[in-house]
Order: C-alpha cells, then structure tokens, then sequence
C-alpha cells in the first residue's frame, strides 16, 4: 500500500489528533556567564610537521605519540595501524614515514589545509556549544578536540573522559570527490556524502558525544530505536539551538520541508503498516538508519523518517513537561510510556 494511499484509511487518526497549538520554540537558557577553556589540539598539523629526513625521526615520532597520549596510541593503533604488522610488515616508523611523504596523502593533507589552516570560527562554534552542554550537564568534564587527517577512516569519535576527535578529510565539501577514492564504499555514497561539509563539521563531532551520552535504544521495537534517536536529536539541538534542523538531522533544505510538512501523513504511515512494533530489521532499518530514502514513502522523503518523528515527540513531551532535565530523559527506558504521557497526536497539513 503507497504512502498516500495509506492517508485514506488512516484519516480519522490523523482528525483525532488535531490541534490549533503551534509549535513553541524551545526556549534557550542564558549561557553568558559560563566560561569555557576549550581545548583544541591540532594533531595532523604536529603530525606533517615532523622531520621525516632527519636522523632522530623515530625519536620526534614516539615524542608526538606521548604529547598525545590517548589520542596518540588510537590514531598509531587503530586508525593509521602502523603498529599492526599485517598492515604494516615494514615496521611502524618506516609505515609512518612513507604515509608522511606519499604524494597523495600530501595533497590531502595541503587540501585540509586550504579549508581547515585557520580553526578560530570551529573553535568558537564548538565553545558556544560545550557553554550550553555545561549548563545542562555542569558535573560532566569540558569536552576538548583533537583534530587528525586519516585518509578517510572515520569522521569523528569519543574517547577516554568526553575527548573528541575530528577527522578533517571527512568535511572537505559536498563537491569533493569521494567516490574517486573508494567507488565501492558505502560511506561514500552520494546521500551520505553531501554532508561532508564544513558546516556540518562541529554537529557531526557533538553526535560522538550525545550518542555516549544517550546510549542504545532499550528494545528492538522501532518505537524504542525512534525514540531514542529522537532524544539524541533533541540533546543536540539544545547544545545548538543556533543551528537550524536541516544540519542536526543531516537533510537537504527541502527535506527538511517535506518532513514538517508530512508530520502526520508519517505517523499515520507507520501505524497503518504496524511498523512502531516491529522488531523485523530488514522492514524498519532504513526508517531508523542513514538510508538514502524511506520505504513506501514518496521520493521526497529521507531515509530515518521514524527517527525525525521521535525527535517530535520528545520535542512534544518536553514542552508537556519543561522541568523535566535533559539526564532525566535519558533515563526513561520505557518508550511506551514516553509516547503516551507525550500525547503525540500529530495534524495532517
């Protein structure tokens, strides 16, 4: 049965749940008076500048490596796999020394440069953001970030005590050319790929951060995956508010659009197809993971529509309930429950 199809038989839940009430901006607290000293390292940058000619290069290697610490032994260990004789039969230092003076690995790192030399507006963007993660988490460290080059291994991560890590060739612009590099990659495909852009630089990093914060979803259901993939977006549109839906849900402009638009034609959707209780993965992965659309649904939709409707109903139920705190909703395990006491009953538009 199509998407609108559906509309017909599912029309008198959607008049059940109209209402007149539009929807209230959530109200931004006054940061101003936070102070943050944001830690921000620039391990590629330290990383190129060794002397890889010089005589005590193992020495300048094994140096960076303790001034990183942590950071240090993940990115030799498991990102670059120097230390990994499989990867590496040559040893760590020669595999380092050759991915240092590889033309192409040069030529990404300069490029990285020519958008990513100077970081004060990241820097600033990611302070206002850990002001606001503060206020509502005040016992939790301060975040800081290291940023590397890896030749596409992964985007960002968290480690140890609320680290994070910012891979830049992963945010070099919608029209750089990934799949010239790994055709066959998923990651790399067209739907994924325009979203590695700068502006989306920061929202990406703070994901690492809220997805340790709000953990994996109780159930298997995908009312409890929507869920709580729905308070992940809503942890991160209060650690920036300044950003608009489009970059926190990762959609195009229109996108966005056609999701606010068809709020209830959604919602109507998965009831009609007794999706909210499915358990079976292969009928409800791509309305909870980054898919390039959603089945049944018209060509304008997103993939991860189930999750951008958990988003409003906790955006529903936080407005139901204001002094409700951000680690208070994490704790609530019962999505059931939450939908419920949320009252979510979106209109038809």
């Amino acid at each position: 049965m199509s998407f609108y199809k559906t509309l017909i038989f599912t029309l008198f839940l959607t008049v059940i749940g109209t209402s007149c009430q539009s929807e209230k901006e959530k109200p931004r607290p006054d940061v101003s008076n936070i102070s943050i000293d944001l830690k921000f390292r620039r391990f590629e940058k330290d990383l190129f500048a060794l002397d890889t000619t010089a005589a005590d290069f193992p020495e300048q290697l094994n140096q960076l490596e303790d001034d990183y610490g942590e950071f240090g032994n993940i990115y030799f260990n498991r990102i670059l796999a120097s230390k990994d004789p499989r990867i590496a039969p040559q040893g760590h230092v020669a595999y380092v020394k050759g991915f240092l003076t590889h033309p192409a690995i040069r030529h990404l790192y300069d490029t990285c440069m020519v958008l990513y030399d100077n970081m004060d507006d990241i820097k600033q963007d990611f302070t206002q953001t850990f002001k606001y993660f503060k206020y509502y988490f005040p016992d939790l460290p301060t975040p800081d970030v290291t940023t590397f080059v890896s030749e596409y291994t992964t985007a960002a991560f968290i480690y140890s005590d609320y680290s994070l890590a910012v891979g830049l060739d992963f945010f070099l612009g919608k029209d750089y050319p990934y799949r010239k590099y790994n055709p066959e990659s998923p990651s790399f495909s067209d739907y994924l790929s325009r979203y590695f852009a700068k502006e989306y630089l920061v929202s990406k990093t703070v994901r690492a951060l809220v997805e340790d914060l709000v953990g994996p979803p109780s159930g298997e259901r995908m009312l409890d995956q929507m869920i709580q993939n729905g308070k992940k977006l809503y942890l991160m549109e209060s650690f920036m508010p300044d950003k608009p839906d489009s970059i926190i849900f990762e959609v195009t402009s229109e996108q966005d659009a056609w999701l606010k638009e068809n709020e209830g034609q959604m919602w109507n959707y998965f009831l009609d197809q007794d999706l909210l209780y499915s358990t079976d993965q292969r009928k409800i992965r791509k309305f909870v993971d980054y898919s390039p659309n959603s089945p049944g649904m018209p060509e304008e939709a997103p993939g991860r529509t189930a999750n951008w409707v958990g988003w409003q109903v906790i955006r529903k139920y936080m407005r139901r309930h204001p002094d409700t705190s951000l680690q208070q909703l994490i704790d609530m395990k019962d999505a059931q429950a939450l939908l419920e006491d949320a009252r979510y009953k979106p209109k038809r538009r």
